[in-house]
């Protein structure tokens, strides 16, 4: 496939010239609270463009999965109407981390362009910033000057946000030819159809601060990007993304599932086709990638997307599940390069299933309503922008069909209000996304030298004070009652990393430091954070490194019980589940994990059964470093997305769990103790938590319910043995009486609607029944039923005086339905005398008064709609 060979040429390419490959990150940006999706290739390497950590390569390449569906990155809605818009795509890029700049970067993407992509030099234009004389002179080594465009910021220079790392770009356009205009150059041609831009080179030159003042990086950077499916698309010499082979294989599965032939051009079928091979993509990874579909944040932004994608398949005649029969081509095309598509396809399918089923359901009323809304509208014929929102948002109606369906029957709508909500709803899917300032941090750790950690088997080592650290700046020595950070160049003290909290313990030498927390200020540093209890410590001084060995024993019992956890949940619940996160402490240990459903008590005891058999076998845990390259080979060994990974890792090996862990962990699985879940709940839509404790309080959670058997038995006054069968008769005779007393009810309202119809008045063809009761809603449901069923031309209006709000009823015979009346209309005709809401069907309305003693006054308008 083309496309496949195109992504694996350009990513040899720069192997070859030192780059390190890096496989896409997750499109869900872990730790970046900016970001709803991942929408460039640079987001992964942000930490490292704003200067917060190191890496082990200064050189870069990947093709990184980006969903476009927000902010001002938004392609949606003109996704399947245009030739160019996709909401995932693939961004080819080459990264420089302060290695090669604009001569070596020019360089690279023109080589690559006429011998990896092949395109004929003479139809390549580069665009340089207008201000970049830089630029333009390297670029004429390439092409002539005539073919060089200068442009303005608007064009050619990238910002990462209002402050934060910056600098002019240069584009590559690719002359399409005179069919498709006479432009001769990028910059004459908006609209970009016969010059095409498919490479952007950003040269991160300078920095801008919270005043907008512009200042010189101190390691220039190199970020580049290359939409794959632009590329493949001027190699094939067609006229559409669609058209190349790996999106146009997707559009003829649809093809064969639906029935229906694909033509490009068709003005409703052509875009249905391009909107599902599109989304799916979009879908697919992303709940690969951990985001299922909901009503927050990404999750909502999500569930637009798929319920657009079934919209436009229904124009195709799909009118049930469909997306996960197109799915296994998707699967075939792509999981050679992303195996998490294979991975988790039995989990996409089942939620794509579940979210398609749920939302065909919602068409459905969403029919009914748009009628209901019509016949509300009628007298003003004007759709409220409430009711337009809802169509939409709700009931995924785009708002062209919406106006289409009010144009002809001759209503408008409430664009205003409308666009109000559509405004309000947005804020809501970004209430997730923070504002950050983008500073590149002049990090007061970056002269030194990574701390040596020698914690994995000892708990007390010897280490020189390298630096001092006090109210954040650097210092050459704390003294007694100070409070600060101190970095050894050796250290036994494990930093807070990977869910696993900091060590806690004493430093000693000519002063005694009290090590309350450990952290990881950047990357490499461990940060002794605490108090100088008493003497004073001055940079090269020795001293002696003791970490609470009874406390890290327990954070290590936990940490290796987390990765059992794992294991565990994999063995009961399927190879679908991810770590989505984890807290590993002293006393407890939490794990979030992607799951769709609520875990079954019989799935919890599953669950804890394994862990508890591995503890009691007691088997010696194996760790060891191997190359990250082999480490990413194994499919035996976990590896967690969005995780930053050096060349060489550490393998916690349990023969039967393999994780990639830097952490803690005990020498023997028995020393845990006792696992006991505590807690297994929701935090996200498609994201569950487990806590749980091993041990002493393992032991603790255990013996508690006997405890509460025991208590229980005192109550019943029998045995403990005995319980569960006096539970049971106490069950069987509270059945009885409840049985004796629904009876004795129904008697009761036998005889009441008996009394109702003697009382009943007359007026025109109907019976007129004006009622209040002191009865349940539920218990006024059933009365209204019998009298139903007795008298075909009743019109009944029944409310309680047993609270407010008051339940409120309309019930009509089926007479009464047939010449015409309708339960809904007569509620809301009584409705302003009680102060009340309600609906319902047209023989039967409810609803709720707020102010009953108006129902004299709501008898009358009954009365007067009955005769008129």
């Amino acid at each position: 496939m083309q496309t496949q060979n195109v992504r694996r040429a350009f990513l040899r390419y720069f192997q070859k010239q030192g780059h390190t490959l890096v496989p896409s990150s997750p499109v869900v940006p872990h730790e970046d609270p900016t970001l709803l999706f991942i929408n460039a290739g640079m987001n992964q390497f942000k930490d490292l463009f704003l200067g917060k950590a190191k890496r082990d390569y200064t050189r870069a390449t990947s093709s990184q999965k980006c969903i476009r569906v927000g902010g001002k990155h938004n392609d949606l809605e003109n996704v399947g109407h245009t030739k160019r818009h996709l909401t995932f795509f693939e961004m080819l890029g080459n990264f420089s981390f302060g290695d090669y700049f604009k001569k070596q970067a020019i360089r690279f993407a023109w080589d690559v362009s006429t011998d990896i992509f092949g395109f004929d030099p003479e139809k390549l234009y580069p665009s340089v910033f207008e201000e970049d004389d830089e630029a333009f002179e390297l670029w004429l080594d390439y092409v002539p000057a005539e073919r060089i465009s200068r442009m303005g910021k608007a064009d050619n220079y990238w910002e990462m946000g209002e402050t934060g790392p910056c600098g002019p770009c240069s584009e590559i356009y690719y002359d399409r030819g005179e069919s498709f205009g006479s432009y001769t150059k990028p910059e004459q041609n908006p609209d970009g159809e016969r010059f095409l831009e498919f490479w952007n080179l950003v040269f991160m030159q300078q920095n801008r601060d919270l005043q907008g003042t512009l200042s010189p990086l101190p390691n220039p950077s190199i970020d580049t990007g290359a939409g794959l499916e632009r590329v493949v698309m001027l190699q094939m010499g067609v006229d559409s993304l669609f058209e190349t082979d790996l999106l146009r294989s997707v559009i003829a599965e649809i093809e064969q599932v639906s029935g229906v032939p694909y033509d490009m051009a068709h003005e409703h079928l052509g875009p249905a086709f391009r909107v599902v091979a599109d989304h799916l993509r979009t879908l697919s990874f992303a709940i690969a990638d951990g985001v299922q579909p909901s009503n927050t944040d990404r999750g909502y932004v999500l569930r637009k997307v798929l319920r657009r994608a079934v919209r436009y398949g229904k124009n195709l005649g799909f009118e049930k599940p469909f997306l996960g029969k197109i799915f296994p081509r998707l699967v075939a095309l792509m999981s050679d390069d992303f195996p998490e598509l294979k991975l988790r396809q039995n989990v996409i399918e089942e939620i794509l299933q579940i979210e398609e089923e749920s939302f065909f359901r919602t068409l459905q009323r969403g029919g009914n309503l748009i009628r209901d809304v019509m016949e509300r509208s009628e007298k003003e014929k004007l759709i409220s922008g409430e009711d337009a929102f809802k169509l939409k948002d709700t009931y995924g109606f785009p708002l062209e069909e919406i106006l289409l369906l009010a144009k002809d029957a001759h209503f408008t709508v409430d664009l205003p209000t409308y666009e109000t909500l559509e405004e309000e709803a947005k804020m809501r899917s970004r209430q997730g996304q923070k504002k950050a300032a983008q500073l590149v941090e002049k990090a007061i750790f970056e002269d030194l030298k990574k701390s040596q950690f020698c914690g994995y088997d000892s708990c007390q080592e010897s280490g020189k004070v390298v630096a001092l650290v006090k109210e954040g700046q650097r210092v050459n020595s704390l003294s007694e009652g100070d409070e600060g950070l101190v970095i050894l160049d050796r250290t036994p003290f494990y930093a807070e990393m990977g869910g696993q909290v900091g060590d806690t313990g004493i430093l000693q030498g000519d002063a005694n430091f009290d090590v309350i927390d450990c952290q990881a200020p950047f990357t490499g540093i461990i940060a002794h954070v605490g108090k100088v209890k008493s003497g004073k410590i001055t940079v090269g001084d020795e001293m002696q490194a003791s970490v609470n060995t009874k406390r890290r024993q327990e954070i290590a019992n936990n940490h290796t019980a987390t990765h059992l956890l794992h294991w565990a949940l994999q063995e009961v619940l399927g190879d679908h589940v991810k770590q989505a996160g984890s807290v590993v402490e002293p006393t407890r240990l939490r794990f979030d994990f992607s799951h769709h459903k609520a875990l079954t008590p019989k799935e919890i005891h599953a669950i804890e059964q394994l862990i508890n058999e591995k503890v009691c076998e007691d088997r010696k845990l194996k760790a060891y470093e191997i190359p990250y390259k082999e480490a990413s080979k194994d499919g035996q060994i976990k590896q967690f997305f969005g995780e930053k990974y050096g060349d060489t890792v550490r393998v916690i090996d349990l023969d039967y769990s393999k994780e990639l862990c830097g952490g803690t962990h005990t020498s023997h699985v028995g020393t845990i103790g006792p696992f006991k879940i505590a807690k297994e709940g929701s935090i996200a839509s498609g994201v569950r938590r487990i806590e749980a404790f091993t041990g002493k309080r393992a032991l603790d959670l255990l013996y508690q319910p006997e405890k509460v058997l025991d208590e229980i038995a005192t109550l019943l006054k029998v045995p403990k043995e005995r319980a569960l069968e006096r539970f049971k008769q106490l069950l069987d005779e509270k059945k009885e009486l409840q049985n004796s007393l629904n009876d004795l009810e129904q008697a009761q309202l036998k005889n009441l609607s008996e009394e109702l119809l003697s009382q009943k008045t007359p007026l025109g063809p109907h019976n007129l029944i004006c009622q209040k009761l002191s009865l349940s809603a539920e218990a006024m449901r059933s009365l209204a039923d019998l009298l139903a069923q007795k008298e075909p031309n009743l019109v009944l209006l029944l409310i309680s005086d047993q609270k407010t709000p008051a339940p409120l009823l309309v019930r009509l015979g089926d007479s009464a339905v047939k010449a015409g009346l309708k339960a809904g209309d007569l509620i809301k005709t009584v409705a302003p005398a009680l102060d009340a809401t309600g609906g319902g069907r047209p023989n039967s309305a409810q609803g709720a008064a707020k102010a009953p003693e108006g129902f004299n006054k709501a008898v009358d308008l009954l009365k007067g709609a009955l005769k008129s």
